[in-house]
């Protein structure tokens, strides 16, 4: 494959071989990665960008939904394996039947599927071997056997019945062994494909660049959309099939930014005043910020320690979210969301009407806002402004605002004018809990809000929510001034780091009496 690397404007980028002295430890990270300005055929290796590059969390949701459907599948076979003994001996049915002999056979598949869990048997890690799962298989099968058979101890159930829930549980236990190496099969094709894997993006064209893409090669547990440098005439077009990008400054304004998950910083730690630069100007991106950690460098105290792609990793900013909360968090926003949309639907039926009553134009007002990891969403309200009035530059509504119409006053009051965004819940952009969403290019004054607070984008590590922790504890409204951004952004962040159901379900009762409370921050 020629390296035809471009840049994000798109004109081809040229190589320069470096005659300049380094100034820092990186002299021989720069003449092993110096490239000649001719063509070099590049090893493109599995994981290695460009290519489609999913949505973030996309992977990790997909990964969720696997490991659940694999537990059912298990849940399935072990629970049929059960019935079916069942009914060699006994023509009863289960719930006819004495406890002493159906108790037994109802309590193995759960025995079971409880073993396979404690024993880890779903966890496939990276590089796994089919030996090594298979244990971690056999483990917990061979305790839910175990429980299993004290059941019918406890059950005194008759030597014919124990004969026949050994060989049921042998069998299933078989079918599981199978199912397990059919399972680690489909894991490790799907992470080597890319499917799994995290996006990521790497800050530093360097030796520690090159080696952790081809570590992944082996493990497949990231994809690496490319690589940015600063100091680009030492840097190659391409490192082990990944492309250089451009500048830091050219990540910044990178069109797929919104999509990446991880961002890695693969400057040597020795250099810490490049790596603080770095990180001064990275931290405050909602993408989970990581460096690659020199180990007879690393201070324990000041930053937490993982492992990506069998290399040691120090966490920055934005540790990654757990991917079965972000599944139960859907499932939890599509039953709420569901049950709310049907209950509101009169009274969203007579908002509808009482607007077009009011005023020409639409019921609906769409209005483009900042989602997870700062993608750019449409977001849906009822109209409250004059139809001519209601689009344009974002100006944040004031007092006695006269584009506002008398049905739009009364339904701003009560926040009536959200319930629209249910939809965008069930859309799967939104969430009933978490921070509002705001406005694209909405500013404070003269200045943009998102300029006032150093933190502000850390509030995108997660979706928008229909009402959050800052809407009732009264932050809501418009944002007059910095220190209602600050505000604003605190509990948000604040929020981020408490979420979990009975968090989120505790925000969601408290909403509508703080919402119709409220008489000072009125919207």
């Amino acid at each position: 494959m020629v390296a035809t690397a471009k840049t994000p404007s798109g004109q081809p980028e040229q190589t320069k071989p470096d005659h300049s002295p380094a100034p820092d430890s990186e002299i021989s990270v720069a003449k092993q990665l110096t490239s000649p300005p001719a063509q070099v055929v590049e090893r493109v290796l599995p994981g290695a960008g460009p290519a489609s590059i999913a949505p973030p969390r996309s992977s990790k949701v997909a990964k969720a939904l696997a490991l659940r459907a694999f537990q059912a599948i298990d849940l399935l076979v072990l629970a049929v394996a059960g019935l079916y003994a069942f009914t060699t001996v006994s023509p009863l049915s289960l719930g006819m039947a004495p406890f002493s002999i159906s108790a037994p056979f109802v309590s193995f598949p759960i025995l079971t599927a409880i073993g396979l869990q404690l024993a880890g048997s779903y966890g496939f890690s990276h590089g796994e071997t089919l030996l090594k799962h298979w244990g971690k298989t056999l483990a917990g099968l061979l305790i839910g056997i175990i429980l299993s058979v004290l059941v019918a101890v406890i059950s005194n159930l008759p030597p014919k019945e124990m004969t026949v829930i050994c060989t049921a549980l042998g069998m299933a236990s078989l079918a599981v062994v199978c199912l397990h190496a059919n399972y680690l099969a489909l894991i490790s094709s799907w992470t080597r494909s890319g499917k799994l894997g995290t996006n990521v993006v790497m800050v530093g064209a360097t030796g520690n660049a090159r080696g952790l893409i081809e570590e992944n090669a082996k493990t497949g547990e990231l994809f690496v959309a490319g690589i940015f440098e600063d100091r680009a005439e030492r840097a190659p077009q391409r490192i082990s099939g990944v492309p250089v990008l451009g500048s830091i400054e050219d990540l910044l304004a990178w069109e797929h930014l919104p999509n990446i998950d991880r961002i890695i910083i693969t400057v040597t730690s020795t250099a810490t005043t490049r790596v603080r630069q770095m990180v001064d100007r990275l931290r405050n991106l909602p993408q989970n910020l990581v460096l690659f950690v020199d180990m007879g460098n690393f201070n324990p105290e000041q930053t937490t320690l993982a492992e990506i792609a069998n290399a040691p990793m120090a966490n920055i900013s934005g540790g990654p979210q757990d991917e079965m909360r972000v599944v139960q968090k859907r499932v939890q926003d599509m039953i709420f969301a569901s049950l709310m949309l049907v209950a509101f639907a009169p009274v969203m039926a007579l908002v509808a009407l009482a607007i077009k009553l009011d005023s020409k134009g639409p019921v609906l007002f769409r209005q483009k806002r900042h989602g997870f990891n700062n993608t750019i969403i449409e977001v849906f309200k009822f109209r409250s402004m004059r139809a001519e009035q209601a689009s344009g530059p974002m100006v944040q509504v004031a007092d006695g605002d006269d584009r506002i119409t008398k049905v739009g006053r009364f339904i701003r009051r009560t926040s009536l004018d959200e319930l629209p965004q249910l939809f965008n819940v069930l859309m799967g952009n939104m969430s009933l809990v978490g921070p509002r969403p705001h406005a694209v290019d909405m500013h404070t004054g003269d200045v943009q809000s998102r300029l006032l607070v150093a933190e502000y984008a850390h509030r995108h590590r997660v979706k928008p929510g229909l009402t959050g922790w800052a809407q009732i504890n009264g932050s809501r409204g418009p944002l007059h001034s910095a220190d209602d951004v600050r505000e604003r952004v605190r509990l948000d962040v604040e929020y981020i780091d408490r979420a979990g159901f009975w968090f989120d379900l505790m925000i969601m009762l408290k909403t509508a009496p703080c919402l119709l409370g409220d008489s000072e921050n009125t919207r």
